[in-house]
Formats: structure tokens, sequence, C-alpha cells
């Protein structure tokens, strides 16, 4: 895999302090122990990035990296504090979900280090749009808060595209939430090993955080979807449905301040 050419197709913003891409499905971001990655791919060419968060092997989409420390830090601290606006783009292998919804379900992890929600599947409750556990069915040990937030973005051939805003940023949240709901990604190797699609149809689609050494101090980036993206569904959602699937999740309102007041910081940033 050639850097340079990688590099060059998958731009999405590039200035002094950091580098986004538009990461393809199948290439780690960092860490890879078997295969290559993105940060070993630009260290062999003699260049340093520090990835500001990250996504999974097999999600596609939006990858920021930082290419000095100062930015790092700026960048990553709205990660930690939760205040990076984050949209992924997900197809689920049903229908049946609301317009919008509130999933917040804390994740642990199981044998051979699984992530699983907290609790017993069977203790997971959901009142019309929230999907929930009472602190008394949580199970002994470790768990995090995790929240997400959801709307409908379209629905065809028995399956639903969803917008997702992962208020937190737990490891495999979105996954794992939208699976143990009854809802799986297709194609989600965590919890279908049929090899029945060639991806996992999860991507990491818009993000917004504050870079003060920009005028205006804002940063703003997308990565589209390709055509491929949409191939379960038969059609792709058009712009006017998509910006207020973003306006939505985005917007602050009185639910959201209040959950994220409980779901604390840390814990990592892979969805």
């Amino acid at each position: 895999m050639n850097w340079s050419r990688l590099r060059v197709r998958c731009l999405v913003e590039e200035d002094a302090a950091v580098l986004a891409l538009h990461k393809p499905a199948g290439i780690s971001v960092t860490g890879e122990r078997h295969d290559t990655d993105l940060v070993e791919l630009a260290a062999a060419a003699d260049e340093t990035l520090y990835p500001v968060h990250r996504i999974d092997k097999v999600t596609s989409g939006l990858i920021l990296f930082a290419k000095e420390l100062g930015a790092h830090g700026e960048l990553t601290r709205q990660f930690n504090k939760q205040t990076a606006e984050k949209v992924y783009l997900a197809i689920v292998e049903t229908t049946g979900l609301p317009d919008t919804g509130v999933i917040d379900l804390p994740l642990g992890v199981g044998r051979k280090n699984r992530v699983r929600i907290a609790a017993p599947r069977e203790r997971i409750q959901h009142d019309a749009s929230r999907w929930f556990i009472d602190d008394a069915d949580l199970r002994p040990g470790k768990h995090y808060p995790a929240l997400t937030h959801f709307t409908t973005v379209l629905r065809g051939r028995g399956r639903t595209v969803l917008a997702l805003r992962p208020i937190t940023g737990r490891r495999h949240q979105i996954r794992v939430h939208l699976a143990w709901i009854g809802h799986p990604i297709v194609g989600d190797p965590l919890f279908d090993r049929s090899g029945t699609h060639e991806r996992t149809y999860l991507h990491s689609w818009r993000l917004g955080l504050k870079a003060s050494w920009r005028t205006p101090p804002y940063l703003g980036l997308a990565a589209e979807p390709d055509g491929e993206f949409w191939g379960p569904v038969d059609r792709s959602a058009d712009e006017p449905t998509l910006h207020r699937a973003t306006e939505t999740l985005c917007a602050p309102h009185e639910s959201t301040r209040r959950d994220e007041s409980r779901t604390g910081t840390g814990q990592g940033r892979n969805e």
C-alpha cells in the first residue's frame, strides 16, 4: 500500500496542524498487529501523525490526525470532555426503529475482552424511543456509561439507515448498542460471522471541533459515503434529508445535557 497515493486519494482537509482523511473500510488507524495501519504507513514515508480519535478497522470514513502535539492536545481534550460533534451513518438489518431515539446502556468487557452491555440482555428496558437499564440490574465489576443518540434517515428493503451521535466514545459503542437492542449493523463481524457482506456498513461521516489556530476558530469536516455504501437499501439519502439528520443530532436540548451529565469522560474514543 502506497502512502502518497492513499493520502492524495483520501484527502478531506489539511492545514499546518491537521490532516483529515476518508479512510476506506478494512484499514486500521493505528495499533495493527497483523497488518499495516495508517500511522505506520505515514511513518514509513517520514511523516509523523498523531490520531485525534480512532475508528474501527471495519468502519469507513472520516479520521482526523494532528501533525503536531499542540493541536493534538487541544483536539483530544474535546473528545475527552464530550464536546466534539461526531456523527456516523449506519445501515441496520431491521426496521421498526423510531424516527429518533436514545440508547443509554453502560458497557463492560466480557470473556476474551469482548465489549458487551453491562447487564443481561433481558434486563434492557425500552420506553418509547429510549433504551436503558436500571442500576440494580448491572453486572458486578467495572462498567462505563455509554450514550448514543440516533435519528432515522431512510428505510428500504427491510433495512434502516441511521445517523448516530455517540455522546460518549467507548470501544465498539455504536456496534454493540445497536446489536444488543436487536438492530445489528449490516455486515458487522462482531455479530454476523456469515461473511455474506463485503463490508460493515458503518461510516464516520461528520466531525466538528474548536480549532484555535483557524479563522474562524472551528474545524468542520465531512466525508460523504460513496455509492457502494448505500447498496443494502438500493438508494441514497438526499442532501436535505441528511442535513436535517445532522441538525437534529447536533442541536442542543435539555435531554442531551441531562444525559451528558451522567456519562463521565475518558475510556477511549472508538465507536
